[in-house]
Formats: structure tokens, C-alpha cells, sequence
């Protein structure tokens, strides 16, 4: 099982709306575009926990809001099986602003991280202050 990585469930579709977990001054997120998703004609692009995605902001500070911004998913409420054999889920979905460089935007989470997210992510797992 070396170097192969769990089957992520993935369990947001564009149009998803999360929640901001970092101090950007966002609140409320909605997913506008999913890069690297190479999927079915007439499918929605979708994406799971530690996979980049485009959002734009549609609760939070005015200066943030109409703005795209890359996001990294920290938690989905979808189930999803890690190569050990347990099943993780969390109580709702939840996102991290990034820099195109892969830094966080902010410099605090709240609440608990993805362990697929912190391991992808190393500047999140820094930041995080619950890795699950």
C-alpha cells in the first residue's frame, strides 16, 4: 500500500456553497471551478478533501466579497474511506483560502483538519490547530 494514495469520495460539486475557516474575512463560499477535474460529459465537476478549487465569495467583508479566490477543502460531510479501513465524515463542509503559491491567506483555522489536507498542504497543517 506504499505510496498509494486513498480513494478520496469526492462529494462537492461546483455550485457547492462551504464554509471560510480561516481569518480572511470570508464566511460563506461557493465553488466556481474545479481545476484538474477531468471527468464525463455532462457531469459536474466535483472535488474532495485536500483538492484545489476556484470559489467566490458570497458572505464576508465587502472587500472580499465578487472575488475569486483558490481554496483548498479542509472537511466534507460526505463519507470517504482512508486506505487503513476507516470512514471519516464530518459535520459540515468546510474551506481554506490560498495564495496561488499554496500559503494560507490567513494566519489562523478553526476547528479540526483532514489529515489528507495537512499531509497535501504543509503551510494548512502549520496553521491547523486539529488535524483528524
Amino acid at each position: 500500500m506504499k505510496g498509494l494514495p486513498g480513494r478520496r469520495t469526492r462529494g462537492l460539486p461546483k455550485g457547492a456553497r462551504l464554509d471560510c475557516i480561516d481569518n480572511t474575512g470570508a464566511k460563506i463560499v461557493e465553488i466556481v471551478e474545479v481545476p484538474k477535474y477531468h471527468g464525463t460529459r455532462r457531469r459536474l465537476p466535483s472535488a474532495a478533501v485536500a483538492d484545489i478549487l476556484v470559489v467566490t465569495v458570497k458572505k464576508g467583508t465587502p472587500e472580499t466579497r465578487k472575488q475569486l479566490f483558490n481554496a483548498v477543502i479542509v472537511r466534507q460531510r460526505r463519507p470517504w474511506r482512508r486506505p487503513d479501513g476507516t470512514i471519516v465524515q464530518f459535520d459540515d463542509n468546510a474551506c481554506v483560502i490560498i495564495t496561488p503559491e499554496g500559503e494560507t491567506k490567513g494566519s489562523d483555522i478553526k476547528g479540526p483538519v483532514a489529515r489528507e489536507a495537512a499531509e497535501r498542504w504543509p503551510r494548512i497543517a502549520a496553521t491547523a490547530e486539529m488535524i483528524v
